[in-house]
């Protein structure tokens, strides 16, 4: 199954920004789903310096342990 999660939200709402990625990395990728990310909108901004660094939700892991463990199953991101 192929399945492609696309973030809208910013850094001004970690919780929001982290749920999609936290779906698609330890979710759809753990389940072996062909899984991709597109970044629309205010969630471009991740790609600014250390932004994507410092974004902590709740209940949710870190932003940055997640795009790694993305990165590491190589998930395509799109902008």
């Amino acid at each position: 199954m192929k399945i492609t999660y696309f973030v809208s939200a910013g850094t001004a709402d970690p919780t929001r920004v982290s749920i999609p990625l936290h779906l698609a990395a330890n979710g759809s990728v753990e389940v072996g789903q062909e899984t991709s990310i597109v970044l629309g909108g205010d969630a471009t901004e991740l790609l600014l310096g250390d932004a994507a660094a410092r974004v902590e939700g709740v209940g949710v892991p870190p932003l940055r342990e997640l795009l790694a463990k993305l990165r590491e199953h190589e998930v395509p991101v799109f902008v």
